[in-house]
């Protein structure tokens, strides 16, 4: 192919990446290391009671952000290192409770207690979404040909709804009074408040997850059925294999590239869980590294953002995820030579 015409097909992919991907990215980067501040002055400020005969006004020094010509604020930028870094991870602190093999102590550092929790909520969905997803695609392969139509399609209604409503249609169904909450009050006679503490709604949030992202990896493992070698699955049953001997050698190994590949993208989506803390109010139990980095950027009383700390901890949650695909990658990347 000649770079012209090669040039046409991948220049505007290349373009979007690096304008919505590789450039933010450096500028988070770079604010990582940054603390941006607004300029204040001291002014006199003057303070009147209301009333017209006996109206009483006080004059007092007050600090307000200084404006430019066009009224826009002033902000001055400093270079403070690692120490955004340091305000996100609080290694003296997490370091103190380590020690004293104090985990509540650590859980009361909000980026240790994100971490567990994402780390959690990662790796206790993964196997849950493979086997239930491994679990639905091969029911609608087996099912008859009148009827693979609407499973597919009512399987895959949880990931064709919003993750917040989704997250929200949980939430109602056990919250309070919730249908199954009720349900379940009946059944077990005796009160149940499900989110009155953190671990009830972990579980909450990651049947969820299950629930929603399941039917992803079903249709793409329905889709990887169809090409099963038919003739080894003749030979094993003849040869007296079992259902669960021809799904373990024969099944699995040939699914097994896409269930790196729905691990991978499993993996990178969960370590980002953000609507099921928005679904399921949970700010107050239960967060994530990436709802940790939304709170930095929430202005406080003053209007102030903490930038520098979202970007430090935007740059750890990226950094995180490398990590989890390591081995991933390393097995694709195996998997890939092998077959050259």
């Amino acid at each position: 192919m000649k770079f012209k015409t090669f040039a046409v097909f991948v220049g505007p992919s290349v373009l979007m990446m690096l304008l919505f991907i590789a450039f933010p990215l450096v500028s988070v980067f770079l604010q990582s290391f940054q603390v941006t501040q607004p300029v204040y002055e001291t002014v006199e400020v003057e303070t009147c009671t209301p009333g017209f005969l006996e109206q009483t006004c006080v004059t007092e020094m007050s600090s307000v952000p200084k404006l430019d010509e066009h009224g826009e604020i002033i902000t001055t930028t400093t270079f403070v290192g690692l120490q955004s870094y340091r305000n996100v991870l609080e290694p003296d602190r997490a370091w103190a409770a380590i020690k004293a093999f104090d985990w509540r102590g650590l859980q009361t550092i909000d980026f240790w207690k994100a971490l567990r929790f994402t780390l959690t909520f990662t790796f206790i969905t993964l196997p849950l979404v493979i086997g239930t997803g491994l679990a639905i695609a091969l029911a609608i392969n087996n099912a008859a040909r009148s009827v693979k139509g609407p499973v597919i399609f009512v399987s895959l209604l949880p990931f064709i709804i919003t993750p917040v409503i989704g997250a929200l249609s949980i939430n109602w169904l056990f919250r309070g009074d919730g249908i199954l909450t009720a349900w379940l009050e009946r059944m077990l006679d005796r009160d149940i408040a499900l989110f009155a503490q953190a671990w009830t709604i972990e579980v909450l949030m990651m049947i969820y997850r299950v629930w929603h992202v399941a039917p992803f990896a079903a249709i793409v493992f329905y889709a990887a059925l169809q090409t099963v070698n038919h003739d080894s699955l003749e030979s094993a049953l003849i040869d007296g294999a079992t259902r669960w001997q021809r799904l373990k050698y024969i099944v699995i190994p040939h699914l097994m590239p896409l269930i790196v590949f729905v691990s991978m993208i499993h993996l990178m989506d969960t370590y980002r869980a953000f609507e099921e803390i928005v679904g399921f109010s949970s700010q107050g139990y239960v967060i994530s590294l990436q709802w940790l980095t939304y709170d930095f950027l929430v202005p406080d009383q003053a209007g102030n953002r903490s930038v520098s700390r979202a970007s430090a901890s935007a740059m750890l949650t990226m950094i995180g995820i490398a990590i989890i695909l390591v081995p991933l990658l390393k097995r694709t990347w195996r998997d890939h030579r092998r077959s050259h």
